[in-house]
This record gives C-alpha cells, structure tokens and sequence, in this order.
C-alpha cells in the first residue's frame, strides 16, 4: 500500500527541481511588480475600493471552494467596517460572515506579526463561533483530538482520499511547522507560501476549516512578499475556477516521497494566472471610479446607486426591470421609472439584442 508523504522518514525534507522553480518564480515576481507599479500611480480611492474588491473576493471564494455560499453584500459591508472604510448601502453582517472576515484581515493586515498557537486557534474560532460545523460539534480554537480522513461518497460508499497524521503527532508536528515558519529565511517567500499551505494541509490539524486556514497562510506569506497589506489579487478565486486541478495535485503530491515539484509548479501558475485576472479588474474598478467622478453631481436615489455598483461589480445575466425590482425590493413599476431616469440621464440603454423581453445595459461612456 502507498505511503503517505509523512510516513517517509525523511519528512518534512522537501525537495523540487529548483531550476524549472526559479524560472516559474521569475515570471510571478515580474508580474507581481507590474502590478504594484501600477497601483502606486492610482489615487487613494480608487486604490481603497480595488483593496475592498479583492478582500471581498478572497473571503467569498475560499469559502466556495468548501461549498459555503456567504452573502456578497454582508461579506463587502463586513470588510468596509473593520478597515474603517464608508460606502453607500452597507449592510448588517452576521457574525459568521464577521468571522471569516476577521481572520482573512489578520492574515493580511497583520502580515508582520508572528504565527503560533493562539494565533492559529483564534483564525478557528472565529471560523465556528457556534462550535459547530453544520450541525456537528467540533472542538473549536485546539488541535484536534480524533482521526481525520477526507473522504467522498454516499454513507457506507465513502471514498478515503487521504488520511491525517494521527491526533497524538499534531502537536509535534504543528510545532515543528510554525518554527519553519517562524525561522525560514531562506526561501523566497512565494514559495515559503506554496510550501506552507501544502504542509499545514497535510497535517490537517484542526476538526474543520483546515482549507481555509491553509489559504489563509498563503495569503499571510503573499502579503509579507509584497511587502504590503494592500491586496489587489486573489489567490482563493483562481484556486476555485482550478478546484478539480487542485484536489487533484494535492491527491497526487500526498503520496510522494516528499518531492513536491509537481505542487509548486502547479501553485505558481495559478498564482500568475491570479495576478493576469487582477490586472483586468484593476481596469474595472478604474472605469467604476470614472464613472462615478463623471457623475458626482447627478441626482440618483440609493436602489438606482445599488444597482449600478452590481452593474460594475460583475452583474450575474441580463439586467431585466423584474430583476431589477427584485435586487432593490421594489415594485416592477418603480424599477420602470428608476430605468427610464438612468435612459434619461444617459446612462442606461436598451440592448439592441430585442427579442420578447427588454433588458438594459450601461452606455460606454
């Protein structure tokens, strides 16, 4: 039978092909400063709404890869209080959504900060603040005092993809990673971040959430390469458009004899592919700022203001006037009229697509 990668007795002592590495790493870090670069020349709104785009983002995706679906606005609004910012139409967030919220920031506003114990163990409670993961109990904010498998499949057809280091070796094991982390200097710290999220998922120290904490550190160590808090990419959002890839090469690499070339290419790729996708929406949040620059003056009430940041934000489908009353909790005749305004002041057209049902689209200003 295959021996997991902790079973070797080299463990942890990985190994990769440094050359095909540095070359990948060259490629990341070129974009990487790219996009710095083109940060620093924008104003400082403009820079705070991309920062609370891509942190909304991050927190929403790295918990879909888990199948969690978390509310846009509350996660949004959520993020804006704790960073102090201000922005129309802010909502009440639950405290699961603050939760996760809260973690993600302290990840990636207290990059500085040391990694143990306690920090790790409040990141997991502010995960399961119920003590529960869905309707289980789990011992919240401790290692994990049980066996942990992965597993797939229908009750009495589970599917075993990985099983855990025994709950006695947790602690061993978790100490020995946080002191890497602590003393590794070595490393270039995308790397030390590939490494670090490979390696805390293998030990899987916690009942639930490991995932979301491994992407968490990641983003820690990405964070410390920057050199910034700022964050203008997300790597939890590239990760869940290659979720099938990703389980795949973790399956893969837990199997090794702790040679991991196969998982740091596959994380510097998706890394890069991260940072290509930021460079678009920079672009986005660019044309959002200038559009509402051009339209400082303009009379708008707050359903027409709402809809028109879902517009920007990547609105889902056609914009009908029935969705439209929907999303702003109105009747199909005021979402008319809230239309007609936005056709009037030329910011709104028909598209030209026709068909039985009209549907609206903004004017490329």
């Amino acid at each position: 039978m295959a021996k997991y990668i902790y079973q070797y007795i080299n463990w942890p002592d990985f190994t990769w092909d440094d050359k095909e590495i540095q070359a990948l790493l060259g490629k990341v870090r070129h974009l990487q400063g790219k996009l710095f670069g083109q940060m620093s020349t924008l104003g400082f709104s403009v820079k705070e709404e991309t920062m609370l785009s891509t942190l909304t983002l991050d927190v929403l995706k790295s918990s879909e890869i888990e199948g969690e679906f978390l509310n846009y606005e509350q996660v949004r609004s959520s993020i804006a209080r704790k960073l102090g910012l201000d922005y129309a139409g802010m909502v009440y967030s639950d405290r699961y959504v603050d939760g996760v919220v809260e973690m993600m920031l302290d990840a990636t506003q207290n990059y500085r900060q040391q990694l143990n114990d306690e920090r790790l163990f409040g990141w997991h409670a502010a995960l399961f603040p119920t003590g529960r993961s869905g309707m289980f109990k789990i011992d919240v904010a401790c290692y994990r005092s049980r066996e942990m498998q992965v597993v797939s499949g229908a009750m009495g057809k589970e599917k075993i993809h990985y099983q855990a280091p025994p709950p006695s070796e947790v602690k061993f094991e978790m100490d020995r990673f946080l002191e890497w982390f602590d003393k590794e200097n070595k490393l270039d710290l995308v790397v030390k971040s590939a490494i670090a999220h490979f390696w805390f998922i293998i030990i899987h120290p916690f009942d639930d959430g490991n995932g979301r904490i491994a992407r968490a550190i990641s983003d820690l160590l990405l964070t410390r390469s920057d050199e910034s808090s700022q964050r203008f990419y997300s790597l939890s959002n590239q990760i869940l458009q290659e979720r099938k890839v990703y389980y795949e090469i973790l399956q893969k690499v837990q199997f090794s004899d702790g040679e991991i070339s196969e998982w740091l290419k596959w994380f510097l790729n998706c890394l890069y592919r991260a940072l290509e996708s930021s460079e678009k929406s920079i672009k986005n949040v660019l044309y959002k700022t200038e559009f509402w620059d051009k339209h400082q003056e303009t009379v708008l009430n707050a359903r027409q203001r709402l809809m028109l940041n879902k517009l920007f934000d990547g609105f889902e489908g056609k914009l009908k006037s029935s969705k439209w009353a929907k999303i702003a909790k109105c009747s199909s005749d005021t979402a008319l009229r809230d239309i007609k305004d936005l056709m009037d002041k030329g910011i709104l057209k028909q598209e030209e697509s026709g068909g039985r049902s009209t549907n609206y689209e903004l004017i490329d200003f």
